[in-house]
C-alpha cells in the first residue's frame, strides 16, 4: 500500500482586541482609514439599526473614500436563517466583493452571528469586525467566534467557529436601548458571574439598579468583566472541547424554549428560565445550596427576567423534544452545566431527560 501524507500541523494566531469606551463608533471610519483591515467593506446590519447607524457608518466610510457597501435584512431572530445568509451572499457577489473584503457586523446578536457566519464561508473565509449595538452582544455574543444560523429544529444548529479581527464596543449605543433589551443582556452578564466569579456576582447585586437605569460607568464595568471572563475561557478552549461548555449554563433548556416558541421569546428570557431550572436541578442533586438558588433567582427577578414560562403555554414534552437536537448531546448523553456554588460551574453527563422533565413539570 502506498501512503501520501498531507502535513497540516501548524500554529495560527487568531488573537484580537476588544475595545470598550464611548464614542468609538464615530471614529471607526477614520480608524479603518489609518489601519485598513481590507480593500473594501460590507456593512451588514438589520433594518432597525441600518436606518440610523448603518447609513451613518456608510457615509463616514465613503467620506473617507473607503470602498464600502451597506447590506441589511429584516430585524428579528427569525431572520437568522440559511435563507437570509444566502441572500446576503448573493448580494455580496452581485456587488463584486471578493477575498479582499472585510465584513463589519453592526447590530445585536442576530447580526453578529449571521454576519460572522457569512464571513466564515464567503470566498472560503474573509475577515470581519464586530460592532455590537446591544448589551447582550457587547457582553457575550460578539466575543468568542461562535457564528451560526437557526433552523426550525434548533437554535444555532448550523454554524462555525470564526474569530473576528476585533470587537468595537461603544457603550453610547446603550443610551437608547429599551429597558427590556438591557434585561436581555443582563441574563448573559449574570450567567458569566454565576459560572466563574462570585465577586462579580456580588458587584451585580450591589449595582443592578444603576445598570437598569443605564449608568454607563456601571455598565462599562459589567461589560468589561463579562468580556474578561469569556475571553479567558475562549483562550483556553476555543472550540468547546471542555471548559468552554460552562458558558452554556442555562442554555440547554433556554435554546429548546426559543426554538419551541419559534423564536418568539427573547434569548435572555429563555436563558433566565433555563438557569432557574438548572439551579433547581443542581439543588435537587445536592450540588447547590438553597441559599445560592435564592440569590440567583432574586438577581434575575431584580433584572426583570422570568423564573418560569407562566405566560407561555408550552408543555414540557415539547421542550424535551427540542433538547434532543442540542449540540451538547454526545453519544446520547447530555452535557448539562450545573453549579456547585455561585462562581463555580461544572459540566455533568449525569443529567437525564427524565431529570429535566421533572424540573419543567414543577415550573
Amino acid at each position: 500500500m502506498e501512503t501520501v501524507k498531507i502535513d497540516l500541523n501548524k500554529e495560527t494566531d487568531d488573537s484580537y482586541d476588544i475595545f470598550i469606551d464611548s464614542f468609538l463608533f464615530d471614529g471607526l471610519a477614520d480608524e479603518l482609514k489609518r489601519k485598513p483591515a481590507a480593500n473594501s467593506y460590507a456593512v451588514i446590519t438589520d433594518s432597525n439599526v441600518g436606518k440610523i447607524y448603518g447609513k451613518k457608518l456608510l457615509k463616514n466610510l465613503q467620506d473617507d473614500e473607503i470602498n464600502s457597501h451597506l447590506i441589511s435584512f429584516s430585524a428579528g431572530e427569525k431572520s437568522k436563517s440559511r435563507k437570509t445568509k444566502e441572500r446576503i451572499e448573493d448580494e455580496m457577489l452581485r456587488l463584486g466583493l471578493g477575498r479582499g473584503t472585510c465584513i463589519i457586523a453592526l447590530g445585536g446578536g442576530v447580526v453578529g452571528d449571521l454576519a460572522g457566519f457569512v464571513a466564515a464561508t464567503y470566498m472560503r473565509g474573509i475577515p470581519y469586525i464586530q460592532v455590537p449595538t446591544t448589551l447582550l452582544a457587547m457582553a457575550d455574543s460578539s466575543i468568542g467566534g461562535k457564528v451560526a444560523v437557526d433552523t426550525p429544529h434548533a437554535k444555532n444548529s448550523v454554524g462555525s467557529f470564526h474569530q473576528p479581527k476585533k470587537v468595537v464596543i461603544d457603550i453610547n449605543f446603550l443610551k437608547t436601548l429599551p429597558k427590556k433589551e438591557i434585561a436581555n443582556g443582563l441574563a448573559e452578564i449574570i450567567k458569566h458571574a454565576l459560572i466563574k466569579d462570585k465577586d462579580f456576582f456580588h458587584f451585580l447585586e450591589k449595582n443592578i439598579d444603576g445598570i437598569l437605569k443605564c449608568d454607563l460607568e456601571a455598565l462599562k464595568q459589567a461589560i468589561k468583566r463579562s468580556c474578561e471572563i469569556k475571553a479567558d475561557i475562549v483562550a483556553e478552549d476555543e472550540k468547546e472541547k471542555g471548559l468552554r461548555k460552562i458558558l452554556n449554563y442555562g442554555h440547554t433548556i433556554g435554546h429548546a424554549i426559543e426554538s419551541a416558541l419559534k423564536y418568539g421569546i427573547s434569548h435572555g428570557e429563555a436563558v433566565a428560565v433555563g438557569m432557574c431550572c438548572a439551579a433547581k436541578l443542581a439543588a435537587k442533586k445536592g450540588f447547590l445550596d438553597e441559599g445560592s438558588v435564592i440569590r440567583q433567582n432574586n438577581l434575575l427577578d431584580h433584572a426583570g427576567l422570568p423564573h418560569k414560562l407562566s405566560h407561555h403555554k408550552l408543555k414540557p414534552k415539547i421542550i424535551l423534544e427540542r433538547i434532543k437536537y442540542d449540540k451538547k448531546i454526545i453519544n446520547g448523553r447530555i452535557n448539562f452545566v450545573l453549579l456547585n456554588s455561585i462562581g463555580n460551574a461544572f459540566v455533568s453527563d449525569d443529567v437525564t431527560l427524565e431529570d429535566i422533565k421533572k424540573i419543567l413539570e414543577e415550573q
